[in-house]
């Protein structure tokens, strides 16, 4: 179950019931998946081939073709990032730099925990959503955000998008923005 810490107050928001009605009232989808058709070795492994990810598709394929079908959605495929991963810290960067998109970013997280920084409303300002295995988000197309790693530093990930072209991020600038 997803977490929020609102960075204006430093509140938390952990009740199941608070964190949708939070991000419902800030217009971001979320939802849980059941993860039970993932093996074990799927639910742990954080280096991964195209092999691993199409099998991780195809055993989230009845999710992730319910969503598609509901929001839209044309592509989708995995991500694994983690400390095996080449290139982290450059990818990271790339991630971590507050941007937007021409349709909304969908994760379902399939592996490991990762945090979505998102700008709220003008009373809320920006939050943090800690995403954890199960957790499916929907950070609505325009708004400005950014992903990064927990300290687990590990995550894999099914992407959706609506735009065959993939995730194609528009900087933000922020000046009011502060990352901590």
């Amino acid at each position: 179950m997803a977490t929020i810490r609102v960075r204006n107050t430093d509140e938390w928001i952990t009740d199941d019931e608070a964190v949708r009605a939070f991000l419902a009232n800030q217009g971001v989808y979320y939802e849980q998946w059941d993860l039970f058709a993932l093996t074990p070795e799927q639910s742990n492994s954080f280096s991964l081939g195209d092999t691993e990810k199409e099998a991780i598709l195809t055993a989230l394929a009845p999710q992730i073709e319910k969503l598609a079908k509901e929001r839209g959605y044309v592509k989708w495929d995995v991500i694994a990032l983690s400390n095996q991963t080449p290139g982290l810290e450059d990818l990271l960067k790339k991630f971590e730099q507050v941007h937007t998109h021409t349709e909304d970013e969908v994760r379902a997280i399939a592996a490991g925990s990762g945090i979505f920084i998102i700008k709220g409303s003008a009373e809320v300002g920006y939050f943090d959503v800690n995403l954890r295995a199960g957790d499916v988000i929907s950070v609505p197309e325009h708004n400005p955000h950014f992903f990064t790693l927990t300290d687990e530093r590990a995550v894999v990930a099914v992407r959706l998008f609506i735009d065959p072209a993939g995730w194609v991020a528009h900087p933000y600038a922020d000046i009011g923005f502060e990352k901590a």
